[in-house]
């Protein structure tokens, strides 16, 4: 059952589980505070448990309020959009071949044999996004594969309004937000690892980080932007 805290002017969201330790996230879009503790904890020992970290709250809140945000996209000639962290401007073109998209120089060139309407050009852009993505994830798991020793059993690409990755520890299923084909590649590569590093460990405790720290050194630049902010607080 769902339940909250109030400490300040945050509200967070309590989910009691079946689990040992407390895991408290701040997530995107607009840092909502979220909280999975065990069944037998309190909500007065709860609250004091996050109080003790508000301040880190309040920083990864920080991070989310200064990330550039996009406005929602038209799919109009000229307009703007990123791939793999580089703007490119949209050019819709239409030629006797069916929908088609190409990167070129600086643009996204769309090409159909009809003129389109606006669901269609972001049925088509967002398939040409998804398509991109999974042809680097699949290359960044087969790579991580075998240097972490895991083996993942199947990718799943997503639209996900909170997370940028997740992973199904029983099942061994990956999944990826569909937004990340307008990052930086090596923020694709971050959150794969971070991914493929909860198949050893479930949560994100001190040797959750320092496994990251071995793997993958310079993630926590990744990390700026695209956030994962989410601690362990034992339980004791």
């Amino acid at each position: 059952m769902l339940k909250q805290v109030q400490f300040g002017n945050i509200t967070a969201d309590v989910v009691l589980k079946d689990i040992k330790n407390v895991h408290l996230s701040v997530l995107p879009p607009i840092g909502k505070v979220r909280i999975s503790a065990p069944s037998h904890m309190s909500l007065d020992t709860i609250r004091v448990f996050t109080i003790s970290k508000l301040s880190w709250i309040k920083k990864q809140q920080r991070k989310f309020q200064e990330q550039e945000r996009e406005t929602p996209r038209e799919y109009l000639d000229r307009e703007s959009h990123s791939v793999w962290g580089k703007r490119y401007l949209l050019k819709i073109i239409e030629s006797k071949s069916g929908p088609q998209v190409e990167l070129r120089r600086n643009q996204i060139c769309v090409r159909a044999n009809r003129k389109l309407d606006k669901e269609e050009r972001q049925k088509i852009v967002e398939g040409w996004y998804r398509e991109q993505l999974k042809q680097n994830a699949v290359e960044l798991i087969a790579k991580w594969e075998k240097v972490i020793d895991v083996k993942v059993s199947r990718l799943f690409i997503q639209k996900m309004k909170t997370k940028w990755g997740g992973c199904n520890v029983a099942t061994k299923n990956v999944r990826l937000n569909l937004e990340l084909a307008k990052k930086p590649v090596e923020c694709l590569e971050y959150v794969v690892v971070h991914e493929l590093m909860h198949l050893i460990e479930k949560t994100h405790n001190h040797r959750f980080v320092a496994m990251m720290d071995n793997f993958l050194p310079k993630w926590r630049g990744c990390s700026e932007v695209t956030p994962s902010s989410q601690t362990e607080i034992s339980a004791g």
